[in-house]
């Protein structure tokens, strides 16, 4: 049954106890009963409960979600603790599904839990995400990323994305309704091709961006549920915590992507393999951002390539040529073998596997992944280059 079919259906009368609950929420002119109805008819899905699922969950189901579905197969670790809080020492060991479950429904017990102590995949997720209503994206790798989108653009439902990476988070809204009867672009149109952020654990995060960039999940949630406001679809919202900055990148349908019609197994998506100690064992060629810049200052021939999308380079660029990664492969012919050529990206992974498919498929010999790419740049040579 739709959102809009429960609404009609359900008595949908606030309790006295639900209402002191919601009291100062329902008080707003523009929320009032209804907004709080609307939210008690809801279902929301939230795919991973770890740093971005805590406060996704914890605020939710705070804010009166009726029923909540909470899929994870992990269990808790002793490093999860700086960012997942959701969680206490005494979790260690447990599932995070459950554990989440148990602490979500203490914290409210008008909420439905629904719990999926399993991995999202391509066998079940449209089992699961057809019988929400929304659902959030609280996941930490690419391979669940498209699958989850993917599954949102099949089962027409509106899904909020949420990631962090260092001291950096990003927010949008896809696939959502519009007032045409279409929908707003997905993942996909954003991210062709998987991204360059590795995962926490190889990378690194501040504890407490996730908090931040997971109430900012909920609250598009809470908008896209009661109809309130202007919700993030078509656009990025990035937050830089370090200079306390936020930007927000409008995005459009991209005509290249090809139709959704099935769940796929994205090996693209599963096997990206980030620059790590695998690359070494390779002898993958690097040049550091000061060694690019001697290049540049020099004068010296060599030909710089920017592996990014076209959104991305016109917010941030070097000056390297536009060739954005799922394309390599049909441009290799303007990429020269006969100079020194330096390869980047935001962070240095989609340049790596760049390289890497040059050198394998094409033969290529003569190609330097730039290391850091344009974040390492930002830090270290010219602090005016957006980081984003």
């Amino acid at each position: 049954m739709s959102l809009e079919n429960r609404k009609q259906n359900l008595t949908n009368q606030l309790t006295p106890a639900e209402t002191r609950r919601y009291s100062r929420q329902m008080v707003i002119p523009e929320f009032g009963a209804e907004g709080q109805q609307k939210l008690k008819a809801a279902k929301v899905l939230v795919v991973g409960a770890g740093g971005l699922g805590s406060p996704l969950l914890l605020y939710l189901a705070a804010a009166g979600i009726g029923t909540l579905g909470i899929i994870d197969f992990d269990q808790v670790d002793e490093s999860n603790l700086q960012r997942q809080v959701l969680y206490t020492t005494a979790d260690v060991g447990k599932s995070k599904a459950r554990m989440a479950g148990e602490k979500v429904k203490a914290l409210n017990p008008f909420c439905q839990i629904n719990i999926y102590e399993t991995r999202l995949e391509q066998a079940n997720a449209l089992e699961i995400i057809r019988e929400y209503d929304v659902v959030a994206d609280a996941s930490d790798n690419f391979a669940t990323r498209y699958l989850v989108n993917d599954a949102c653009v099949l089962s027409l439902k509106p899904l909020v994305f949420g990631s962090i990476y260092r001291f950096e988070g990003q927010v949008s809204v896809f696939n959502a309704r519009q007032e045409d009867g279409g929908r707003s672009p997905h993942y996909r149109d954003l991210f062709p091709v998987p991204g360059d952020a590795p995962n926490c654990a190889e990378s690194g995060v501040i504890g407490i961006l996730p908090g931040i960039i997971g109430s900012l999940q909920a609250n598009e949630v809470v908008k896209i549920i009661t109809g309130l406001g202007e919700i993030l679809a078509g656009k990025l919202m990035v937050l830089d915590a370090l200079r306390n900055e936020t930007r927000v990148i409008r995005f459009r349908k991209n005509p290249e992507v090809k139709p959704i019609t099935k769940l796929e197994d994205d090996k693209s998506a599963a096997c990206i393999i980030s620059i790590n100690e695998t690359d070494k064992d390779k002898n993958m060629k690097e040049v550091t951002v000061q060694e690019l810049k001697q290049l540049q200052d020099s004068g010296a021939d060599f030909q710089l390539i920017d592996v990014r999308e076209p959104h991305e380079y016109a917010i941030a660029n070097l000056g390297g040529e536009l060739i954005p990664l799922g394309q390599v492969k049909a441009q290799a012919d303007k990429i020269a073998r006969d100079k020194q050529v330096v390869v980047q990206c935001r962070s240095g992974a989609r340049s790596g596997n760049a390289v890497r498919l040059l050198e394998e498929k094409f033969g290529f010999n003569n190609l330097y992944n730039l290391k850091g790419g344009i974040l390492a740049w930002s830090d270290e040579i010219d602090p005016s280059v957006p980081k984003y």
